[in-house]
């Protein structure tokens, strides 16, 4: 994918991402995942029905790479086992650490396969995963 390609989908995650939204329902697991040293603050909503992520939003302030990879996550992960995601994740993880990754798993996920060469963008990008993480392991226990 070329670099207007990729700029083209973080922009158009960024100004309209999907799911955006504060959820209220008891239902949801709330979860909020930050960076310190930037105004990154997300809050992240995740509805589990059994093993499977049966719906997933967000709310809060942050820059266009934060909004935008958790846009493309939840494209990924909505009707995914808890299992899927964590694999999903882990890939994710991979390509943004210039490791072994499988690119037809990550679909619009490799937008962001350059990101490793900017540390601080990758942070930014792995934001939301590290938030869905911590969600999905504390479900398992």
């Amino acid at each position: 994918m070329d670099s207007e390609t990729k700029r083209a989908i973080i922009m158009e995650n960024y100004m309209h991402p999907t799911n955006r939204k504060r959820m209220e329902e008891e239902e949801y697991l709330k979860v909020n995942t930050n960076n310190a040293s930037c105004i990154d603050n997300i809050d992240i909503y995740i509805k589990f029905k059994d093993n499977i992520i049966e719906d997933i939003t967000f709310e809060g302030e942050a820059c266009a790479i934060s909004i935008s990879a958790t846009s493309i996550m939840i494209n990924n992960l909505i009707g995914k086992t808890k299992e899927e995601a964590l694999k999903y994740i882990a890939n994710f993880y991979n390509m943004t650490n210039n490791e072994e990754y499988n690119e037809d798993l990550l679909k619009e996920g490799v937008v962001y396969s350059d990101i490793y060469k900017q540390g601080n963008r990758k942070t930014c990008a792995t934001l939301p995963f590290r938030g869905l993480e911590k969600a999905i392991l504390e479900s398992l226990k």
